[in-house]
């Protein structure tokens, strides 16, 4: 049974970056990671430019200024400051030549057409952004391996790139397995309970990044079961199948995965909850086989199946959310493996929930975090520094 680092660093082997594809850099490709270098088409900005609304001015003048013009953003100058001469300018306006500060309208007194200068200190370049100054034609601005955010797809339009080469987003397919289940609007008669896992890893899928595909329920039946499954292989880039991983009689899914073709890297994690977790591959496909608990699939979705969405969106940091948290109140236990809780954190602190087990859906449906806590009988007191697994907000 393999350790949740061991394990990881195998998930790791395999979770690369999909072949980058030229797309659209707009609000669609929010969360995505540009897969070249861009360099800047032209100097940012253009022209030394204002920085606030005044007047351009020489610095090493003295004495009241006649104002020759006006200049808005947007307006080229047409004539020069010369000696004892001042230009209105305003906010982003392009600088007129002769010119090589501004000086701010508060600190100016006008009479008429003419303007004295009360800043004192006034010095070439004060309040004038130099050509260039922000970015150079032909700098790489933004690098491989960049975040798409909304402050980039600004700098990205500033540069004229409406397009770029972008790392896919992989498509994550999820079937859940079992007689026992039925749909969320179904009644479960005796015997049955609803999908819940289903609805759960698709919505985590998509809070990672990834696009989420429902294939619905594969029945405990091994040919209908391996149809399901080859039908979703053939439209997923990474599939999550929910139960039938365990040992029991009815636990067909490593033996239909087999039956596929599947390399199985691992089977059983040593970990609490989900330990008969499973991970293998299909040509460049993952495929991570989680327990039927709800409690179970949460966390080995969080362990392996978040970090391998990560490495394939080509994220830098990739692995999962492990931090040091002060507990806020006493903390006792005494499991058998290392345990992930369920738990609230905020910045500095972590507060372990109540917990019946990895059935326990609606404590789930609260946390935020996990404690992680060693195997074997724990003490902590509260103040307590603890790892602590954070969740993706």
């Amino acid at each position: 049974m393999l350790e949740v680092s061991t394990a990881l660093d195998i998930v790791f082997r395999f979770a690369e970056p999909l072949p980058p594809q030229a797309a659209s850099l707009d609000a669609g490709a929010l969360g995505q990671f540009v897969a070249e270098d861009v360099a800047a088409d032209i100097d940012s900005p253009p022209f030394t430019k204002a920085l606030m609304d005044g007047y351009a001015i020489r610095a090493g003048d003295a004495g009241p200024r006649i104002i020759v013009d006006e200049l808005p953003a947007g307006k080229r100058p047409t004539i020069a400051v010369r000696v004892g001469e001042a230009i209105r300018i305003f906010t982003g306006a392009m600088m007129p030549d002769g010119a090589d500060a501004v000086v701010m309208q508060e600190r100016c007194e006008r009479t008429g057409g003419t303007v004295i200068i009360a800043d004192s200190g006034l010095t070439a370049g004060k309040n004038a952004l130099p050509r260039g100054a922000e970015m150079a034609a032909g700098e790489i601005v933004v690098p491989s391996g960049s975040a798409v955010t909304p402050a980039l797809l600004g700098l990205l339009a500033g540069i004229g790139r409406t397009s770029a080469k972008l790392y896919p987003r992989p498509r994550v397919g999820v079937l859940a397995t079992g007689n026992e289940l039925v749909g969320p609007t179904q009644l479960p008669t005796d015997g049955q309970i609803r999908n819940t896992n289903g609805p759960m890893l698709l919505a985590q899928a998509a809070r990672l990044g990834g696009i989420p595909h429902d294939f619905g329920i594969g029945p405990d039946d091994g040919p209908a079961l391996k149809q399901a499954i080859q039908r979703a292989f053939d439209s997923s880039d990474v599939l999550l199948l929910a139960g039938g991983v365990s040992v029991g009689d009815f636990d067909l899914v490593p033996g239909v995965l087999a039956s596929l073709g599947v390399e199985i890297h691992f089977h059983k994690v040593r970990m609490k909850p989900g330990k008969p977790l499973l991970f293998g591959t299909l040509g460049r496909k993952l495929v991570f086989g989680l327990p039927g608990n709800p409690g179970s699939a949460f966390v080995g979705f969080e362990l392996f199946v978040a970090p391998a969405i990560r490495a394939m969106l080509g994220h830098v940091d990739v692995g999962p959310r492990v931090r040091m948290r002060t507990l806020t109140h006493d903390l006792k236990a005494n499991h058998d493996r290392p345990t992930y809780h369920p738990a609230l954190v905020d910045e500095a602190r972590v507060t372990a929930l109540p917990w019946i087990g990895s059935f326990d859906l609606r404590s789930l449906a609260r946390v935020n975090a996990f404690v992680v806590l060693p195997a074997g009988p724990v003490a902590f007191a509260a103040g307590t520094a603890v790892n602590t697994l954070i969740l993706e907000p």
